[in-house]
């Protein structure tokens, strides 16, 4: 959307807003700083970088209240779970909507008046259409441009490779749990230090996170960042999933599509606007018009 709105093929908006957890992969980072030197700034659209801390240090952290993350649980009883998600809003939303309120002119506890309000965009496509909801604020007004132009993800990741952009990184916390298999193969394959990291911080939280432990609620059971509810230096993810081979052939009949935008997290994880874990549909990043 900030390349559509640079281009003139979409309205220029007046802001575009990146809410950070400060845990997101090196490569992420990278590409948003090269978003901002060659398609923000030649456009006259500031970039702002909003944050509710650090996610990471935030679970490790007895003293700090923690919004948790969906973790993978096994009980004693060896059934499944899995603990409440609240990441999204605490590390994505809620860094948003204060900085809504502040451009507004009306931060936090000031009331926002009546019929004041921004034009938020919200980058869903047409293969997530059941996901355009309103905002839950008043003074924030949902717009949904790439379903207007009708655009799929397909269009989505063909229109980035015409501008350059077609090794645009997945937007998510380096040890998000709704990591499928070839994430986190990308991780420990390309990048060594941040492998390490997502291991350490795997084993780190076995018996939840440390502010709970600290308060006397330990978790009745052990928590893991995979799905097989294993160690992630153990975990399987080396297997290839029916979801991946799927994308793998629908990459086939569209070469014009990258196969690394296929295979890392189509059907679940996160996005630079949402959070594709559960079916109702979270905000994050988007740009403001006037």
């Amino acid at each position: 959307m900030l390349a559509l709105s640079a281009e003139g093929i979409l309205p220029k908006v007046v802001y575009a807003i990146f809410a950070d957890t400060g845990w997101e992969p090196k490569a992420v980072y990278s590409h948003l700083d090269r978003l901002e030197k060659e398609i923000a700034e030649p456009a006259g659209i500031p970039v702002l970088r909003v944050t509710s801390g650090n996610i990471r240090n935030d679970a490790l952290d007895p003293n700090h209240r923690f919004a948790s993350m969906p973790l993978h649980i096994l009980n004693e009883d060896g059934r499944p779970g899995m603990t409440r998600r609240q990441c999204t809003g605490e590390y994505k939303i809620k860094p948003i909507k204060k900085k809504v309120r502040e451009l507004l002119g009306y931060p936090h506890p000031l009331r926002v008046p009546r019929g004041v309000f921004v034009e938020q965009w919200v980058g869903i496509s047409t293969d997530e259409f059941h996901r355009a909801k309103d905002a839950d604020v008043k003074y924030m007004r949902n717009c949904h441009p790439l379903i207007d132009l009708n655009w799929s993800r397909t269009d989505c990741v063909r229109y980035l490779n015409t501008i350059g952009l077609t090794d645009t990184p997945k937007s998510s916390c380096l040890g998000c749990p709704f990591h499928g298999n070839a994430q986190w193969r990308n991780i420990r394959d390309t990048s060594p230090e941040e492998w390490a990291d997502v291991v350490a911080f795997d084993a780190a939280i076995r018996q939840g996170n440390a502010r709970a432990n600290a308060s006397g609620n330990r978790l009745l059971g052990q928590a893991f960042l995979h799905r097989s509810r294993v160690p992630l230096e153990q975990a399987p993810i080396d297997h290839v999933t029916a979801t991946e081979w799927a994308a793998c052939q629908q990459e086939l009949q569209d070469q014009s599509v990258a196969v690394d935008e296929l295979e890392n997290g189509v059907v679940d994880g996160c996005s630079p606007r949402a959070c594709r874990g559960e079916a109702e549909p979270l905000l994050g990043d988007f740009g403001l018009a006037s």
